[in-house]
């Protein structure tokens, strides 16, 4: 089988609802391609750059103080709150210094929205899912939770303790 070449042509068009058709040519053949918006939406990455101290038997806000990036400038106060309807993938973890059990927990408005892994003897918890959010008042944060007996400081780097979000559908 001869190698597809894909090329897209300078010109595209822009229909009323929202996506952009763009001419592409494929082994000789010119094809139209609906190309979504959304891939211009709403998408971010922050995480924990400094020590926290995570007290035994409480949810605590984690401080996510260094982005990655944030395209929308959506992300502020360890807070995520989209200017876009939609759903929107988030992943996260939180790492702990030392092994107990632990929890990462997202948020949604102030309330529980989806628990992560919980770990027993471990250092980390991750989580990931789907969520709705309105586009103009809802929110979400990173919580985490371990029942050590003892306070356990968070692990402060981009790898263990972090959340991310993207528009992945508008509304």
């Amino acid at each position: 089988m001869a190698d597809a070449k894909i090329s897209a042509l300078p010109s595209a068009t822009t229909p009323l609802d929202g996506t952009e058709v763009v001419p592409l040519v494929q082994s000789g053949a010119t094809k139209k391609v609906a190309v979504s918006s959304l891939m211009a939406g709403p998408a971010f990455r922050a995480y924990q750059s400094s020590s926290q101290s995570l007290s035994s038997g409480a949810f605590t806000k984690l401080n996510l103080q260094t982005e990655n990036f944030d395209t929308s400038s959506n992300f502020a106060s360890s807070r995520f709150t989209p200017t876009v309807a939609g759903y929107y993938q988030f992943n996260w973890g939180m790492g702990l210094a030392t092994t107990t059990q632990s929890l990462s927990v997202l948020y949604k408005n102030g309330a529980i929205s989806t628990y992560g892994s919980y770990s027993t003897l471990m250092t980390e918890s991750v989580g990931s899912d789907i969520v709705y959010l309105n586009g103009s008042t809802d929110y979400v944060e990173l919580y985490g939770f371990q029942n050590s007996g003892v306070s356990q400081n968070v692990s402060a780097n981009s790898s263990q303790t972090f959340l991310s979000g993207a528009l992945i559908r508008s509304a």
